[in-house]
């Protein structure tokens, strides 16, 4: 299972050590490449290439794929891309709540995230002018999303928690006066491929199991349900 994502991390790793070592030119070329690899490595790991699961883990990835094109653009691509981001959250949202969910309820370490929300939300504030509001709403999808992640299997719990550190750190570097963290931009991409990683390898462990209690009793010579 873990062949489709080999193109994945390959190019997430030629990526992170053009930005380790400087080489601007290899950094461009490689970040379109990383959400089309992580694409491929979905559809190709799925069970089934059609469905609910294909079609909305495929919208989170192209939407971030989107997100990441606009970010290339220091002009107003931040606020473009935002809005791609946004959209794939919302989609992977709908698919771990509809989809992947593990437990009825998410776990209750999970309130951790309303106190960030609160957190982030307070130290960007006076910094962000006009694009309060788009931030606050942003942080508000983005934290809901960690919160139904922690309900889902571990994979997706720790994707969904790496994804909201990488914004996080985004947002402090774009926002926040003064705020300086080595290798600002190699821990941004590090986290968020990490996370869009983890969440996809998790989506596919979740349905490879649902795939295989359904056909078990079929194997076992158990009746079907008409309604199966």
């Amino acid at each position: 299972m873990a062949l489709p994502f080999l193109p994945y991390i390959v190019v997430g790793v030629i990526h992170l050590l053009s930005q380790l070592l400087g080489i601007p030119g290899l950094t461009s070329l490689t970040k379109p490449l990383l959400m089309p690899a992580l694409l491929l490595a979905l559809l190709w790991a799925l069970p089934r290439r059609r469905g609910e699961v294909a079609v909305l883990g495929s919208l989170g990835i192209l939407f971030g794929w989107l997100g990441d094109l606009a970010l290339m653009d220091s002009g107003p691509g931040f606020l473009i891309g935002l809005g791609f981001f946004l959209l794939g959250h919302v989609a992977y949202l709908t698919l771990f709540a509809r989809r992947m969910r593990v437990r009825n309820r998410p776990r209750w370490w999970s309130a951790v995230y309303v106190v960030w929300w609160v957190a982030l939300l307070g130290v960007l504030a006076p910094h962000a002018g006009a694009l309060v509001l788009p931030l606050a709403l942003y942080g508000l999808v983005l934290g809901a999303l960690a919160v139904t992640g922690s309900a889902c299997n571990r994979w997706i719990a720790i994707g969904s928690a790496s994804f909201l550190i990488s914004d996080s750190v985004l947002g402090l570097d774009r926002f926040l006066p003064g705020f300086a963290l080595w290798q600002v931009d190699f821990v941004i991409m590090l986290t968020y491929l990490a996370g869009q990683g983890l969440i996809c390898w998790g989506i596919v462990r979740q349905a490879r199991a649902s795939g295989a209690r359904l056909t078990v009793p079929a194997s076992a010579g158990a009746p079907r349900s008409r309604r199966a």
